[in-house]
């Protein structure tokens, strides 16, 4: 699965993106992060404030936690936007 960064997350991460494999169990957008926030120190201070991290699932926003990440192929984590 491809995962892109943007923004603050990215420079924490220090990674544009990446390719990982999913270890078992890491079925929904909570247990992704959940996982990710395990890989280092980098990706628990990047996502440590994870309500805030904003998630779009092959170009397509969600705020579903609970999404599956069944025949998703990318995955894109971002801080929230705000308009001007």
């Amino acid at each position: 699965m491809k995962l892109v960064y943007f923004s603050w997350i990215r420079e924490r991460i220090g990674l544009t993106e990446e390719i990982v494999d999913l270890p078992e169990g890491v079925d929904s957008v909570a247990d992704l992060i959940a996982w990710l926030k395990t890989r280092d120190e980098t990706y628990a201070l990047a996502l440590e404030h994870d309500s805030m991290v904003r998630v779009a699932l092959d170009h397509v926003h969600t705020d579903a936690r609970d999404a599956s990440l069944a025949n998703v192929r990318e995955v894109a984590l971002f801080p929230p936007m705000t308009g001007g």
